[in-house]
């Protein structure tokens, strides 16, 4: 059985923490691409729903001002990429329909 030690993963380098924000905000902001790259292609956004995309960026703009308020590069940097990327499909979505 596997045993975690929580405090020597609480007690890790900065550089590490750092490391892990920066590797989780690149991949969750990756994640958008692929939907992008296909809307852009295909200039239809027939299945996507533009609710979640008004809360979504409203939500990832959020996360921007609370990541520059505790001065979080992984946040700032992660929130303020995603942020254009949903931003645009927002765009998109109202543009094509």
């Amino acid at each position: 059985m596997c045993s975690i030690n929580l405090p020597a993963i609480l007690k890790a380098s900065f550089e590490l923490r750092e490391a892990i924000g920066y590797l989780a905000g690149s991949l969750g902001t990756v994640a958008f691409l692929p939907q992008l790259v296909k809307t852009i292609k295909h200039k239809s956004t027939g299945d996507i729903s533009l609710g979640m995309y008004v809360l979504f960026c409203i939500g990832v703009a959020l996360w921007l001002i609370y990541g520059l308020l505790i001065s979080s590069w992984p946040v700032v940097v992660a929130n303020l990429v995603t942020l254009a990327l949903c931003g645009t499909m927002l765009v998109l979505k109202i543009k094509h329909g």
